[in-house]
């Protein structure tokens, strides 16, 4: 029962007292809070100590704690002192562990707690003056739990030539790991898409020839395989996934840019045509919104310049023209557009101007990856947080690069060989953490 309760979020267990009570949601929440009010101290500390345990805060961790014991308070409550611990106290907001976990009436009246509440204001202390350290993997209290899902930055251009390099971002961690297969060839320019448990390499340019080849990667074997080609060259390629298909839309064959499109079936290991774009173009970004294709590419500004822009999608808001060139320079703008109001809003302008980058969404953070500034190539990676509506730096990535490739990966079984070593991963093989640059601000906790 353990495995299948590391699989789900823990803030399920919070919150399914409320679902258990309303009409409109599923019966299945009862169930689930039962087997979890049911758990014996040692199951549910067994699974709040662990590194793989699915949570974005240990705000829920504690509120799951606090559940459990108001179960059965009389019998419970001293049982605080064996749990508490477990919970990575130093990664909380300050304002919410001073309120409501050091203030918490059983957290008071516990004498074992006293030295767990101190050391972790030590460590909360200790990262706000000097930020994180390698011993904060080896402390229980500041150590990150394990990513659900991976950002990979692929590829790209990189010291005029194109790179093999593969990246992994752990944004619980805000360290990026080399994961590079060096039997692989440079390649950049191309799209990336994650599908049904596969990276698919679209497309792209190697400075010499431009590719209609799709190679697909195997996270979790980590091999590699060729599969169909498009019927079409394309570097400067739009790719995103719809219903289970894979689309390639418009670039550049070598020789003139693309309004064609195609889309690719796993299942049948075959591109087919589709209907084409009413416009060439390339260098443009795709997304998905509302079962729909979205293709921000060129458009005309002030009737001469071109703007190249990027865009992903973030809780129902299309991020579009993120970043891109106008014609003149690099721009720092962004905006995110509305389906349901059918309007746009201006959003806090990044800290680095960039084209050519990679975008994506991990924890709900928007994050951009790379990319060229006007002057040089870049190992920069910042992300916008919607709820805040700002910007904070990333560690940058290990080289610099644009014209590279990001997707995200999803619930990989062998996520820590993937992930900044924690104290139990010291063993795996075939993955070496990345050198990285101080930031000027962190990513919010």
């Amino acid at each position: 029962m353990n495995c299948w309760l590391l699989q789900t979020n823990l803030t399920s267990w919070v919150l399914s007292g409320v679902a258990a009570s309303s009409s409109s949601r599923s019966c299945v929440w009862i169930i689930v809070l039962a087997s979890f009010l049911e758990l014996s101290v040692a199951e549910l500390k067994d699974i709040i100590e662990k590194d793989e345990l699915n949570v974005k805060q240990e705000d829920a961790v504690f509120e799951a704690i606090l559940k459990w014991i108001s179960h059965d308070p009389q019998n419970r409550k001293q049982h605080i002192s064996v749990l508490l611990p477990k919970v990575r106290l130093a990664l909380m907001h300050a304002e919410y562990f001073m309120n409501n976990v050091k203030m918490n009436d059983y957290v008071k009246d516990s004498e074992e707690c006293k030295p767990v509440i101190i050391n972790a204001l030590k460590a909360m202390y200790d990262l706000n003056m000097n930020g994180p350290s390698n011993s904060d993997f080896t402390n229980p209290l500041t150590r990150p739990r394990l990513p659900y899902a991976i950002l990979f930055a692929i590829g790209g251009w990189s010291g005029g030539s194109p790179t093999n390099a593969i990246e992994a971002y752990d944004a619980r961690a805000d360290r990026w790991v080399n994961v590079t297969c060096e039997e692989e060839s440079p390649r950049a320019y191309h799209g990336a898409a994650y599908l049904k448990g596969y990276v698919y390499i679209i497309g792209g340019f190697d400075s010499v020839d431009y590719f209609n080849s799709v190679k697909r990667f195997d996270p979790v074997k980590k091999t590699w395989h060729q599969v169909a080609p498009m019927h079409s060259r394309r570097c400067y390629v739009s790719v995103t996934v719809l219903s289970n298909f894979i689309y390639a839309m418009g670039g550049f064959d070598g020789y003139v840019r693309l309004n064609t499109a195609e889309r690719y079936e796993p299942e049948t290991n075959q591109w087919t045509l589709i209907a084409p774009m009413h416009e060439q173009r390339s260098d443009a970004s795709a997304t998905t919104l509302y079962g729909k294709v979205k293709n921000q590419g060129e458009r005309e500004r002030c009737a001469t310049a071109v703007l190249f822009a990027w865009s992903t999608v973030l809780h129902f808001f299309c991020y579009s023209q993120v970043g891109g060139f106008d014609g003149a320079n690099r721009l720092r703008s962004a905006e995110a557009y509305s389906p349901v109001a059918n309007t746009w809003r201006t959003i806090p302008t990044m800290f680095n101007p960039r084209s050519n980058f990679g975008i994506e969404v991990v924890d709900d953070l928007l994050f951009v990856v790379g990319g060229f500034n006007g002057f040089t190539t870049t190992f920069n990676v910042e992300c916008y947080d919607e709820k805040t509506d700002e910007w904070y730096d990333a560690h940058d990535m290990s080289i610099y690069r644009s014209a590279l490739s990001c997707c995200v990966v999803p619930g990989l079984a062998n996520v820590g060989e993937y992930a900044a070593r924690r104290d139990n991963f010291t063993g795996l093989a075939l993955r070496d953490e990345v050198k990285y640059s101080a930031s000027t601000s962190t990513l919010p906790v």
